[in-house]
């Protein structure tokens, strides 16, 4: 195989794709491997994948590139354990990426499908997860809060 077929072969086993917010003040590039039309983008029904309407891919974060530092540009919320940032555009209320840095070993994000441009989502391949039963604690936390000085769940 020449030097000239194996580059072929890896670009044909993944895709880069831009993507960003609704306004456009937040934008980043994502490589994924499979590419898209071969990868399984997870669908989840916790309340935050539900609220937040996230379908998620999950990059490493050496295969996202932020542009224009958007990512220090993100706001961030942090619910449940508050091990993970769920980022937004600060500005058109957008969401877009869910920040694994403590929680995920190589630092992942899960990055919605939905940011993506021209994304056609009856196109995608899903894989369905059942959150709402499987992630700790189970049930549906919109609307909940950690009380700190009590140290539980309002």
């Amino acid at each position: 195989m020449s030097a000239t077929a194996g580059e072929e072969e890896k670009k044909s086993s993944s895709g880069t794709y831009e993507c960003g917010c609704h306004c456009g003040y937040i934008k980043f590039s994502v490589t994924l491997s499979p590419p898209l039309p071969e990868y399984q983008v997870l669908q989840c029904n916790c309340s935050a994948c539900t609220r937040f309407g996230y379908l998620l891919i999950y990059p490493e974060a050496a295969n996202v590139k932020w542009h224009n530092d958007s990512r220090s540009r993100c706001a961030t919320y942090q619910f449940n354990t508050k091990a993970k940032d769920q980022l937004f555009c600060p500005k058109c209320g957008a969401s877009l990426a869910i920040d694994f840095r403590d929680f995920r070993k190589p630092h992942t994000y899960g990055v919605s499908a939905r940011t993506i441009y021209g994304i056609n989502l009856e196109e995608l391949k899903y894989k369905k997860l059942d959150g709402m039963s499987l992630v700790k604690p189970a049930g549906d936390l919109s609307g909940h809060y950690w009380d700190e000085e009590k140290g539980e769940m309002k």
